[in-house]
């Protein structure tokens, strides 16, 4: 695989973006690029020529992520506002709010089957499970308390909760802490399972391998990429060659590479097989705090497509094939 950079929307929010991710194809229409700014709106992007589709509103404060249904029909975006907005992707209308306490509302992601939407609980040190047929709070997954005679308020602050992801068969959970540690949850079981060692700082992103549920991939701080066997609690690679936090991270549809975007101004692709990076990508002229490969299928996708957001306010699209 070798990127090739198509298309750049200069000053695409009024503010830095982010978050994006791609909402799948439906019937009636291609896959759309999802992106949340601190300008507080949401946009949607045409795939291929990273035209606006629309601006939605509605939030009072930054946007901090976003997600999308694997129907493609609805979306979620969270913001420093304590809420989720949950909407229709081609009316824009609100479908429902979901209120969290302060600063408990980070990233999130809707399950494979699309019936619970997983967001992480920040301060907390949880996540939340909500149904996605009756907008309500179906389950609170709580990391364990480090052990100890008597966990300082300071220890327990540092299992504030940023990033989450689910495995493939939707059967695990998995959340990034600021610590630097990982926690999986089995999910039908509502059950901590363990920890996965590794990173000493935070976690901002997480992401299952499509092609094989074991497999985590995160992105930290400490400039590393990991690559753990989620279920035997191992590490299985360290990767590194940002200058800089990895601030990102997302897995090739195939399973076969992974791209990753950092502090340092870059994007990265990385060849799973030779545990390396092959290309850096160096569009952006700011933090690079979100990549993500478009899904496949929809009728007209002939080729893979990447996009990378910016606090330089903007979006770069890739092509791969």
């Amino acid at each position: 695989m070798k990127l090739a950079g198509l298309k750049s929307v200069e000053n695409a929010h009024d503010e830095s973006v982010w978050a994006a991710t791609w909402v799948p194809a439906t019937e009636t229409r291609p896959a759309l690029l999802l992106t949340g700014s601190l300008d507080e709106s949401v946009k949607l992007w045409r795939p291929d020529e990273l035209e606006l589709e629309r601006t939605n509103t509605g939030h009072c404060l930054g946007v901090v992520s976003v997600a999308a249904h694997p129907s493609g029909v609805i979306a979620a975006s969270a913001s420093l506002d304590s809420f989720v907005r949950v909407f229709d992707v081609d009316t824009n209308a609100t479908i429902a709010t979901l209120e969290a306490p302060p600063s408990e509302v980070w990233q999130m992601q809707f399950d494979p089957k699309g019936t619970t939407l997983a967001v992480a609980g920040g301060g907390s040190a949880s996540i939340k499970l909500w149904d996605t047929a009756t907008w309500k709070l179906v389950a609170t997954l709580s990391i364990p308390r480090p052990e100890g005679p008597k966990p300082s308020d300071k220890s327990s602050s540092k299992k504030f909760v940023l990033s989450v992801a689910w495995s493939p068969d939707g059967r695990r959970l998995a959340c990034g802490s600021m610590d630097g540690t990982i926690s999986v949850f089995d999910v039908a079981r509502f059950k901590f399972l363990h920890h996965l060692e590794g990173h000493f700082m935070p976690v901002r992103s997480l992401v299952y391998s499509p092609s094989d549920p074991r497999v985590l991939f995160s992105a930290s701080d400490d400039a590393h990429v990991h690559m753990y066997d989620a279920e035997g609690k191992s590490l299985v690679g360290a990767m590194s060659g940002h200058a800089s936090w990895v601030l990102s991270v997302d897995a090739s549809p195939d399973g076969a590479a992974i791209a990753t975007g950092s502090s340092d101004r870059t994007v990265r692709l990385w060849d799973l097989g030779m545990r390396a990076a092959v290309q850096t990508m160096s569009n952006h002229t700011d933090q690079v705090w979100g990549v993500s490969f478009r899904p496949p299928g929809g009728t007209s996708v002939r080729a893979g497509r990447l996009a990378s957001v910016s606090d330089d306010k903007s979006i770069s699209l890739y092509g791969y094939s």
